[in-house]
């Protein structure tokens, strides 16, 4: 029971200010529709860019520049809201940049940042440009204007990162070539003081020593022989040199063969022979000249030797120095390094130049427009659907709240009930007089009241349906008034 008092209570109230209800609701729903009218449209363009990775790309990762998705899309929002590149889009679309001040200009780039969104999808390698602006026209050409422009730019940056770093390691290169022909040039200069003692291998320099020290003695004492022959020869004892002769040649034989050897046992017969002829030989007999001439040849000869083979030691003190030593090992070292160096570099500027090429022929990663911004025919904003529906619910409920706070401050009596409540005694309750004239005039008033208001929420009815099937009568309406 208590329920359905409520509800008539509350009906009650509804019949008693059904012109308020009407009014309040009505004029929030009109204040709705005329809002979602008045509100300026916004557009919005956007274009779809494909970040494409060029096949050689991939099979030149390592000489190639910055190719990887990753690379290509680093900073990607940063770069497209830039400054210069918003200035240059506005140069472009012929803004009249000339007639504002810095802080107009600053203010108008900013707004258009602001109005700028752009959004990565790095698992299928798309990039989406979108910009919001009052002019559809106007966001198409910017969209299409801005997404030129940031290709180019990127290109551009590529070509110019590959430039400069060509042009860095052909300078390196040039260093390092500089350096190693300056350490050859030491090495050369060492090379002319010390001889053939600088291209010996560290570890055979006390066996190339002993060796040459090793020549030497065998030239001092075949010189002698040689000295002490001819001194004999020139004695006039030709059968002393005979036999002095046949001995150094039994041991020149006995060096490379055994005393069974055919050769060796000639010369020794030769030797037993010269020794009994020795003895019958007279003092006075003159030695044989062209013996004597071939042994003062081979003697000159072996003094020469002798002689290149000092002056060869005396060159190889470099190995006693520890000094020059020191200086030569270091030269060395330097050389290596530098061309290590050197060799790096010029296979680095092969691979600088690979991928020089590659950008300039455009191979490698590539923005391509796979959706290029179109004018867009319907904004974005307002939403007039949901403004409208928020509107005729706004309506509604302002129209149910502003009854419930009347009743809630009015502070008569409306029901025995009421009075019971607060202890008063009720003797009698005189019943409203009815005025049949004054009933039918009511009745007629709120039949008008239903239909008007009735007709007047079909139109916004009928209105919502009108932007529910994207057809906006009121918008010619508007465009033939203003126009």
């Amino acid at each position: 029971m208590q329920n359905e008092f409520d509800y008539r209570k509350y009906l009650a109230l509804l019949n008693t200010h059904k012109r308020l209800f009407a009014i309040t609701a009505l004029a929030i729903m009109t204040g709705a529709v005329v809002i979602s009218y008045v509100l300026p449209k916004t557009y919005e363009s956007r274009s779809t860019i494909f970040v494409e990775k060029n096949v050689l790309s991939d099979l030149l990762r390592g000489p190639a520049s910055r190719s990887d998705m990753e690379d290509a899309l680093k900073g990607l929002n940063y770069s497209i809201k830039s400054r210069s590149l918003f200035t240059k889009v506005i140069n472009d679309l012929d803004l009249n940049l000339s007639k504002k001040s810095d802080a107009q200009l600053e203010t108008f780039i900013m707004g258009l940042q602001n109005k700028t969104d752009c959004k990565l999808n790095k698992e299928e390698g798309l990039i989406t440009i979108s910009f919001t602006n009052s002019d559809p026209r106007f966001a198409r050409d910017f969209v299409n204007m801005l997404v030129r422009r940031y290709i180019e730019q990127n290109l551009s940056a590529k070509r110019e990162e590959s430039y400069g770093a060509t042009s860095f390691i052909s300078d390196q290169v040039a260093s390092a070539k500089e350096k190693l022909d300056k350490v050859e040039a030491e090495i050369g200069k060492l090379r002319a003081k010390y001889g053939a003692a600088l291209d010996v291998v560290p570890g055979t320099l006390q066996t190339d020593t002993n060796s040459g020290q090793q020549r030497l003695d065998d030239l001092i004492l075949r010189r002698s022989q040689l000295e002490a022959t001819r001194n004999q020869m020139r004695n006039n004892n030709p059968a002393k040199s005979r036999l002095t002769a046949l001995q150094r040649r039994l041991e020149e034989l006995r060096v490379e063969y055994t005393d069974n050897y055919p050769e060796v046992v000639k010369v020794k017969a030769d030797i037993e022979a010269a020794k009994q002829g020795a003895s019958s030989v007279t003092a006075t007999m003159v030695a044989d000249p062209q013996e004597l001439a071939r042994v003062e040849a081979e003697l000159s000869a072996v003094r020469t030797s002798e002689s290149n083979q000092r002056a060869l030691n005396g060159r190889g003190g470099i190995h006693a120095n520890p000094a020059a030593r020191a200086e030569l090992e270091n030269l060395l070292q330097e050389k290596i390094s530098y061309r290590t160096m050197y060799d790096q570099m010029m296979a680095r500027q092969g691979q600088a130049e690979m991928s020089k090429q590659m950008v300039v022929q455009d191979k490698t990663t590539t923005f391509r427009i796979v959706d290029p911004a179109v004018m867009p025919l319907a904004p974005i904003s307002p939403n007039r659907l949901r403004i409208i529906l928020m509107g005729i619910a706004a309506g509604i409920a302002a129209g149910f709240g502003l009854l419930l706070a009347i009743d809630y401050f009015d502070k008569s009596v409306k029901t025995v009930d009421t009075l019971k409540a607060l202890g008063i005694n009720v003797l009698a309750v005189i019943p409203k007089i009815s005025d049949p004239q004054a009933i039918e005039k009511n009745h007629r008033r709120d039949l008008r009241l239903y239909l008007s208001s009735g007709v007047y929420f079909s139109i916004i009815v009928a209105i919502l349906a009108l932007e529910f099937l994207g057809k906006s009568p009121v918008d010619k309406i508007i465009g033939l008034i203003s126009g």
